[in-house]
């Protein structure tokens, strides 16, 4: 028989099976199955799939597009035609003894060996392909890269061996006799002919491969849900035409239920969108003027918006998304961060714009390794319950504030508290906002941690993203939910080495697939601007070495779009951008002090008067008399720590007003911390008379508060800037208005003090523990540059800023032959940094012109859990617990005993998760059977790896050894390590 007879006449043999459950005996035919991977590939071509994705597939496979669409389908249909062999229909005998005489005889020479089905799906595929009529031949033949496609549905693409286990006669030899191939053919043919596949394509481009790949994973996941089958199995169709017509109808219920559909926001009022500023300024004026004509005149390119902090680029980020989206074919936006706590306030902005247009339902998802345990993403009535209907709360909360209250304003540890970008997004504010973002609340599939970048608006870490470049399972499916929309990358100066050769890798790639892609940067050295451009219109076709030596940097401040058609930059009006530079225009007094570096020790060691402790103390102490805000930024939580222990000494106001921040606090007291300092000192706050924090760098990059005055130890010219972006942030709007202190008289002029560490040689002597942080040789050369601008430098920002960023990270830094030490600091980490490169070249893919067979993506073999998107060993999570009376609980009042069972609720490995901390992994490579979880935890994929710190609840001073590492958890300062050597 034809297909149309099979499909009409229910001619075929539906006994072979997908999908078996032994508990009812149910089988799911394969035939059944295969169409509904086709028909849920084709609703997500119709509902997923933005307009440019689908002229990519097109024109990398020289059809129309509805052509390209049945194409795609068909493809999507064979992705478990492997399972149509011998060594799979086994693997279930009440499934086998079902099977026709004709198959059962036919499998009599074939050996029972395991079958992997994404490498059978791939062989026969081939076979069934160049019957169809698909060109076979080298690597790029349209057969060839279409049976790598099938087989790379499976998470990995494999490599076609033409002539070895892809061969006739070695395919027939394992996957059955005739009665088994002409199955096969007749099951494919049927997929076909119901698909409208007709068309034969003469190339097959890979980037159409890529995106047709991950659509074919996408389907797989969809269609193997349990419930998207079984009640087909229970209650079949007649035939496969009369099946093909229900899977259609299911498969548009799937896409819908999965909220993979795309939406079009309804156009708002600017200050509708943005409710939280007046009106553009000169910058965002310039990008709604300007960037209409360019990407309609010549499609889609790399946006570089170069301002000052807290600027407003985040604003101006959004309309350039939009209008992107508008001209390019694209749908949606990906926000990636740096750090997940930028990312956490990165989608809080994303989030109430989304909102602000009012949609009927829109998800925006939040994707990074600690999203589980953002309280504003997750459930708020689960984490208030996992967080404030215990008793440990009102102990553990005592932990914020040395004297066990916490600061007026401060939530309990189950209230949500949250912030926005440089924005200024409003906090939620009770039931009303919590029912409002029931209209941006993902359901169930775009929860899963690999599934949420699918989302039509995102905020992402920038690792997540950088994924989809490197050979790990499923990294076509990253892709394709990034190619589909506009990518914004925040902060794009603030990655390693390591890391920034992956964005370049990411950035090419993107380019390649017609996405707009907007980058962001408060201090970012003009060459790596050009450099990320570069990499961008590489990916779309042009030259690489003519774009590497071309111009693609903005003015500071002010914006570029570099279109992929033409390679041309086109840049901000002069005219309006000097108006927005003068517009925000503020002076920032930056003074050095000399000090001598020295560690705390004793807590009640006497402090020499030129000592870093003693300088903090003596610089705040007009904040400490006089009150304000004030902001001392560490180089190390050790640092850190040291500080906060020396200014309890003279504190004399209330204890709640000095407040320490790190990283190395308990997940959800970290939070509770970081949300309370965003919400106080934000531009709608209720900003206290007097306050001191002292912090590392996490509330350097991406926040929107204000302190008055700053202390820091001595950092890159970058962070340093970056830094200073809190200090007087509002100074032009706060002017003559009562937010500042008594001392803030008018013309004053904001100061950052810089604690510049000097050695018994009267020069730059860095601490060894700094250098882990940033590299010795761009601290010593922003020691040598503010030298030489003069110990107390007033500067404009952010007219001055580009020129500073220049000469400390610029290519060529004017201060790397100034003295033999610098010039031995530079070859160092010039050394450093090609070693970091080299090894993350690597692991990465190849760009895609470069790629022969589709195999070449993933010739490594790398799980999500072992890619490395930053150099260095990945931190383990250590959880601090109490032994009080005989069981260890997570209170030191012993009432939350650490559950050891092995099924636990999401509420209760949430509550788990809000009391770990990162650490570096060899503080806990010695651990002792005491530092393993319950035996019950072994199988839980995010509770497995923890390392316990078990303490005596008596005993607030207990240490715990693990090797020559010493850890104490202190309620009040947090983790405490030290080493013995």
């Amino acid at each position: 028989m034809g297909a149309v007879e099979d499909a009409r006449l229910r001619g075929i043999d539906l006994g072979v099976w997908a999908e078996f459950e032994a508990a009812t005996w149910t089988s799911y035919p394969l035939l059944f199955r295969m169409l509904d991977d086709a028909a849920v590939a084709a609703v997500l071509w119709d509902r997923f799939l933005s307009s440019s994705q689908r002229a990519v597939i097109a024109e990398g496979l020289g059809v129309g597009e509805e052509q390209a669409r049945s194409l795609m389908a068909l493809l999507a249909g064979l992705r478990e035609l492997g399972k149509l062999v011998p060594g799979f229909q086994r693997h279930e005998r009440g499934a086998w003894e079902r099977l026709s005489e004709d198959l059962v005889a036919g499998a009599s020479r074939v050996s029972p060996v395991p079958v992997e089905v994404d490498r059978s799906s791939m062989h026969v595929a081939l076979g069934v392909l160049v019957g169809f009529g698909f060109a076979a031949g080298g690597n790029s033949s349209p057969a060839v890269r279409c049976a790598q496609v099938v087989g790379g549905m499976g998470g990995r693409f494999l490599q076609v061996d033409v002539s070895g286990g892809a061969a006739a006669r070695r395919v027939a030899a394992t996957a059955g006799g005739l009665a088994w191939r002409e199955l096969r053919s007749r099951y494919a043919a049927l997929v076909r002919y119901l698909t409208g596949a007709a068309v034969v394509p003469e190339r097959v481009s890979v980037q159409a491969a890529v995106l047709m790949t991950g659509v074919g994973m996408l389907a797989g996941r969809l269609s193997g849900q349990r419930g998207h089958w079984q009640q087909a199995a229970h209650m079949p169709a007649f035939g496969a035409a009369e099946h093909f017509a229900d899977a259609r109808a299911r498969a548009v219920e799937a896409v819908g239920e999965a909220e993979l559909e795309r939406v079009d926001l309804e156009p708002v009022p600017f200050t509708t969108a943005h409710p939280h500023v007046k009106g553009h300024n000169d910058l965002q004026a310039s990008l709604m003027a300007q960037l209409p004509g360019l990407v309609g005149e010549y499609g889609v390119g790399i946006t570089v918006i170069a301002d000052g902090t807290g600027s407003g680029k985040s604003v101006g980020a959004l309309e350039a998304a939009r209008i992107c989206n508008g001209a390019c074919g694209t749908a949606g936006l990906a926000w990636l961060m740096p750090t997940t706590a930028t990312a956490d306030a990165a989608w809080e902005m994303l989030e109430a714009y989304v909102r602000a247009h009012r949609p009927e339902r829109v998800p925006v998802t939040l994707a990074h390794s600690r999203s589980r345990l953002n309280p504003a993403y997750t459930d708020a009535q689960l984490t208030t319950e996992a967080a404030g209907g215990h008793a440990d709360s009102a102990g553990a909360l005592a932990a914020l504030m040395p004297d066990g209250t916490r600061p007026a304003g401060t939530p309990a540890p189950g209230e949500v508290t949250s912030t926005g970008l440089d924005s200024g997004v409003p906090e939620p504010t009770g039931a009303g906002e919590w029912a409002a973002r029931e209209v941006t609340a993902p359901e169930g599939f775009l929860r899963s941690q690999d599934a949420a970048l699918l989302a039509q608006f995102s905020a992402a870490t920038v690792d997540q993203a950088q994924m989809a470049v490197l050979p790990v399972e499923f990294s076509a499916l990253r892709l394709l939910a990034l190619s589909g929309k506009t990518v914004v990358v925040d902060e794009a100066h603030a990655l390693t080495p390591y890391s920034h050769l992956q964005l370049l890798r990411l950035l090419g790639w993107l380019g390649s697939l017609r996405t707009p892609v907007v980058l962001l940067s408060a201090t970012m050295p003009s060459s790596t601007g050009s450099a990320m451009a570069a990499a961008y219109l590489a990916g779309a076709g042009h030259d690489p070495g003519r774009v590497a030596a071309a111009d693609y940097a903005p003015a500071f401040p002010g914006w570029l779009f570099a279109d992929a058609a033409t390679g041309t930059a086109h840049r901000m009006q002069e005219t309006a951008r000097v108006r927005h530079s003068q517009a925000q225009s503020r002076p920032l007094r930056v003074t050095m002090r000399a000090v001598t570096y020295r560690r705390l020790g004793d807590g009640g060691r006497e402090v020499e008067p030129d000592e870093r402790l003693a300088v903090v103390g003596r610089t705040i102490g007009q904040v400490a008399v006089e009150g304000g805000c004030a902001m001392v930024g560490c180089a190390t939580v050790a640092d850190s720590q040291d500080t906060y222990r020396y200014l309890q000494r003279s504190w004399t106001g209330d204890p709640g007003e000095l407040m320490l921040l790190h990283a190395r606090f308990p997940g959800w007291v970290r939070e509770q911390r970081t949300g309370w300092v965003r919400r106080t000192l934000g531009p709608a706050g209720p900003r206290p008379d007097r306050l001191v924090v002292v912090t590392t760098s996490m509330l350097d990059t991406s926040l929107d508060i204000d302190v008055d005055m700053m202390v820091s130890d001595l950092a890159s010219i970058a962070r340093l800037l970056q830094r200073a972006g809190r200090l007087a942030r509002f100074y032009r709007s706060w002017q003559n208005t009562s937010r500042r202190p008594p001392w803030w008289s008018p013309g004053h002029v904001p100061r950052l003090t810089v604690l510049q560490p000097l050695g018994t040689a009267g020069v730059t002597a860095v601490p060894a523990e700094w250098r882990t942080v940033e590299p010795a040789f761009l601290l010593h050369a922003t020691a040598a540059l503010l030298q030489a601008k003069g110990h107390d430098l007033e500067l404009n920002v952010p007219g001055d800023v580009q020129d500073l960023v220049e000469q400390v990270h610029g290519e060529h830094s004017p201060f790397a032959d100034e003295t033999a030490t610098l010039r031995r600091l530079l070859a160092g980490h010039l050394e450093r940094t090609m070693a970091e490169e080299h090894l993350s070249a690597v692991h990465l893919i190849p760009p895609h012109d470069r790629v022969s067979a589709l195999a070449d993506l993933h010739r490594q073999y790398l799980t999500a859990a072992q890619a490395a998107t930053r150099l260095g060993t990945l931190p383990r999570r250590l959880l601090p617990c109490y032994m009080a009376g005989g069981v260890l609980a997570l209170d030191r009042a012993g009432t939350q005993p650490l559950p050891d069972q092995k099924y636990l609720n999401p509420r209760q490995v949430r509550h788990i998760l809000q009391h770990t901390l990162p650490v570096p992994a060899a503080w806990v490579a010695r651990r002792a059977p005491q530092h393993r979880p319950p035996a019950s935890w072994d199988q839980h994929p995010l509770l497995a790896d923890l390392v316990l710190l078990p303490s005596p609840a008596g005993d607030p001073a207990h240490t715990e050894h693990y090797g020559r590492h010493r850890l104490r958890m202190d309620d009040e300062l947090g983790l405490i390590h030290a080493q013995v050597n």
